[in-house]
């Protein structure tokens, strides 16, 4: 690793090792942040698959039970009775706190279940479907929720990871590679210095 360049001076000597302490310093505690922020990411990634689970096993009747309502009714009449079903729903935007860092999301609040379609002409199977599908987008708004999280805590670990490794390894050896050529040169000068004063010392005695 190439040192700095700059001039080998005690002033800079006390810089430089000023510097390599709060870069060690900042070092541990990036790297604390990084693991803290990985341990939150892998719980969220066990929550999004726990979600996928969920709507995997919820899709396996949701379809086949709208498939037996279209065998039923027909096309037609499952839009008409579709067309009747308005739920009204809000968005609302809100922060999280995760490793002491947050991040914002959003979450969408859907009203209770319920019918808006006239008991004649239908049959169970139309409350069947319709409530399959319901509990389906109430999974999915979650897993939206919860995946916004995961992209922007991932991007947040990928940035940590970075910043850690530009410290480990160009920030700290190169300023551990600066301090060492510093002292090197200053006690090069110190005994250069000492010689000196030894030669005057001596010729002195001499006359």
């Amino acid at each position: 690793m190439a040192k700095l360049n700059i001039a080998p001076t005690k002033s800079n000597l006390l810089t430089m090792k000023d510097q390599l302490s709060i870069s060690k310093s900042g070092y541990d505690l990036l790297e604390q942040k990084r693991e803290i922020l990985v341990m939150e990411l892998m719980h969220m990634v066990d929550k999004v698959k726990l979600l996928e689970q969920k709507i995997d096993e919820l899709i396996e009747k949701a379809y086949p039970a709208l498939k037996k309502m279209l065998m039923q009714f027909g096309g037609d009449r499952v839009e008409q009775i579709s067309n009747a079903v308005k739920y009204d729903y809000s968005m609302i935007e809100r922060s999280i706190t995760i490793g002491g860092m947050t991040f914002p999301t959003i979450d969408v609040n859907l009203p209770e279940k319920q019918l808006f379609y006239s008991f004649m002409g239908t049959s169970s199977s139309c409350d069947e479907t319709i409530s399959y599908f319901f509990e389906l987008l109430k999974l999915l708004t979650e897993m939206a929720s919860i995946r916004t999280i995961v992209w922007r805590l991932a991007g947040e670990v990928k940035k940590t990871q970075r910043r850690v490794n530009a410290l480990d390894k160009m920030v700290i050896p190169q300023t551990q590679d600066t301090v060492r050529y510093i002292e090197s040169v200053l006690e090069e000068r110190e005994r250069e210095n000492v010689f000196v004063l030894k030669s005057l010392k001596g010729r002195k005695e001499k006359e």
